[in-house]
């Protein structure tokens, strides 16, 4: 496991994920959401968001989360491992709402950008049934069969199985 992707809805625990597996594997890690806005939550413009993902993947070890269906088959085709953060509905907007409470709005630096509005919650609250396909999709056209993929649905089954990637890594 060297070269990580980590998707998931938001509110997931994605973010919490790479920065554990980063420690983990000793591999640098980028939060797409830093990487694409600014700030001022200005949009870094498509073409130039492609190319840095094109540039992260061609390091020899890597931690990616975030989304970005548009982008995604770059990082599908150059991972070894896929972690698709698969919580319930309730659990994202749990997520977004208290990391919201824990950590205020902004960009704070460690993968955290919070920016809830009415357009993140809809999004969260279909994730399940809207982009969860679609996500999927991509995941079995670029990485079935050449990436390892773990489904995590549950915290709980996140921190058993971080611990077990740790021992395996110790």
């Amino acid at each position: 496991m060297k070269k990580v992707v980590i998707v998931g809805c938001g509110g997931s625990g994605k973010s919490y994920v790479a920065r554990e597996l980063g420690r983990i594997l000793d591999a640098s890690v980028t939060h797409l959401d830093a990487a694409f806005y600014d700030d001022e939550w200005n949009e870094l413009p498509m073409e130039k968001f492609a190319a840095l993902q094109r540039e992260l993947v061609a390091r020899p070890a890597w931690v990616i989360d975030g989304n970005y269906n548009s982008t995604l088959q770059i990082r599908l085709e150059a991972c070894d491992t896929v972690v698709l953060m698969d919580v319930s509905t309730v659990a994202a907007l749990y997520g977004i709402f208290s990391r919201q409470i824990r950590h205020g709005a902004g960009h704070k630096g460690n993968g955290v950008h919070n920016r809830i509005h009415w357009g993140v919650i809809k999004y969260v609250a279909t994730y399940r049934r809207k982009m969860r396909p679609r996500v999927m999709a991509k995941i079995e056209e670029f990485a079935s069969g050449r990436a390892d993929v773990v489904l995590l649905s549950n915290r709980r089954q996140t921190r058993r199985w971080l611990r077990k990637v740790a021992a395996e890594h110790s």
